[in-house]
């Protein structure tokens, strides 16, 4: 069985279901995470440079939280913030 980090979205926000893989063998899976809505802190323009890490660190104070803003901004890949001019950035919590 899969060990989840606390912090992580699919702890809080997803299961495990059982299913099977390509070659018909018994796996555990993982549905996606499906958070509630979360309400937005304020926008934040982005500077050329600026790195995810950095920034959920300043606002949420954990740099491994970088995920909620690519989230809260409508992204699965946080390479796709690149070319947003203002993000969203969650509240803390």
């Amino acid at each position: 069985m899969a060990h989840l980090d606390k912090r992580s979205r699919y702890a809080r926000h997803a299961s495990i279901v059982p299913s099977t893989d390509w070659r018909g063998r018994k796996v555990q899976a993982l549905t996606p995470a499906n958070p509630p809505p979360a309400p937005m802190l304020g926008l934040h323009p982005v500077q050329e440079g600026q790195r995810l890490d950095h920034l959920a660190s300043h606002y949420l104070r954990d740099p491994h939280a970088y995920w909620r803003i690519a989230e809260i901004n409508g992204v699965m890949i946080p390479d796709a913030l690149a070319e947003i001019p203002f993000l969203r950035i969650p509240s803390e919590g």
